[in-house]
């Protein structure tokens, strides 16, 4: 399902809920409370957030990953591979699984690193370390206490923040922020930074500004008619970022974060693309999706992540220890 739209407004259905957010956040307190985390003999950076949805995650994991490689390491991926029937520890091979099996952001870390799927992240864990991996980069589980982190990164939209401020289900909050930000060692925040947290979280953690941007190859959308459809955290995101390009956007498709593509649905796209004369245009993590063969008839708008100050990320890395 998409997220509701009082997530971001708030409203009287949001207050409604806010007992049962409440109940939320104290179970995950209690949760985090009880659970005895292990540690792994390897350093583990978690990639996190405080809101259901998209923020950024994966391609700040996929960053660190390359980082990781630059500097002479041999990471791996830890996901719990969401949207996938393997429960794993499962070494993804994108030769032999695809996004049903391991999940759409499986598929991409392991693209640029090895990767493990794995529900139970303290036997993902001991995976990778008995594989050799010389550190992990974990794509999500802030909230999970399995294992120890020895870094962890909160991602933060600076165009959506946290919403309304509530808990699931009252909004997009999965903990107290408060109780985030004390367990954080950083903060990664994505720009635009249109609400000012860059001065109202730097008292209280290390800021590494950044942004998600297209890749070079994003201007060969400059002029042309584009078809843009996604099912990510916000779309809409997408559809601005090929706007930005100078794409002319002929038609929008919105779907919920994960979604699993019908063909029925991938042929109307495609059949209404070509009745408009416009191209079908997705994301990276959409076109994982998609079946392998209709991949070849949609263009897919490649992004990365820029550092603001590339010397302030290498710096926090280096506090985690790498080389233990």
């Amino acid at each position: 399902m998409r997220a509701p739209e009082f997530w971001t407004k708030g409203g009287a259905v949001a207050a409604l809920l806010a007992p049962v957010g409440a109940g939320y956040g104290l179970a995950s307190r209690l949760r985090r409370a009880w659970v005895q985390p292990i540690r792994v003999p390897i350093p583990v950076i978690c990639v996190g957030n405080l809101v259901a949805g998209g923020a950024g995650k994966t391609p700040v994991a996929l960053s660190l990953l390359t980082a990781m490689t630059a500097r002479g390491l041999a990471p791996q991926a830890l996901s719990r591979g969401y949207g996938g029937t393997e429960a794993g520890p499962l070494r993804v091979d994108p030769a032999r699984h695809d996004a049903d099996q391991v999940g759409d952001e499986a598929l991409l870390l392991a693209a640029v690193a090895p990767t493990c799927v794995a529900r139970d992240r303290a036997a993902g864990a001991r995976a990778i370390a008995d594989a050799g991996g010389e550190v992990i980069v974990m794509d999500d589980g802030f909230q999970n206490p399995a294992v120890t982190k020895d870094l962890s990164l909160l991602v933060v939209d600076g165009a959506y923040g946290f919403g309304n401020g509530r808990l699931i289900p009252a909004g997009p909050l999965r903990e107290r922020v408060a109780d985030g930000l004390a367990r954080a060692d950083a903060v990664v925040l994505l720009e635009p930074d249109t609400q000012g947290f860059a001065s109202k979280l730097s008292a209280q953690l290390p800021v590494l500004r950044a942004r998600i941007a297209p890749t070079a190859d994003g201007r060969r959308l400059a002029g042309r008619r584009v078809l843009a459809f996604a099912g990510i955290g916000r779309p809409e995101k997408f559809f601005a970022t090929l706007d930005s390009l100078g794409a002319v956007l002929v038609g929008c498709r919105a779907y919920a974060d994960h979604h699993p593509y019908r063909p029925s649905e991938i042929d109307e796209i495609l059949e209404r693309a070509e009745s408009m004369d416009a191209v079908p245009v997705t994301t990276e993590k959409d076109a994982v999706r998609l079946p392998s063969q209709v991949r070849a008839r949609v263009q897919v708008l490649s992004v990365a992540v820029e550092w603001q100050d590339a010397s302030a990320l290498d710096s926090l890395l280096d506090t985690a220890d790498l080389g233990r």
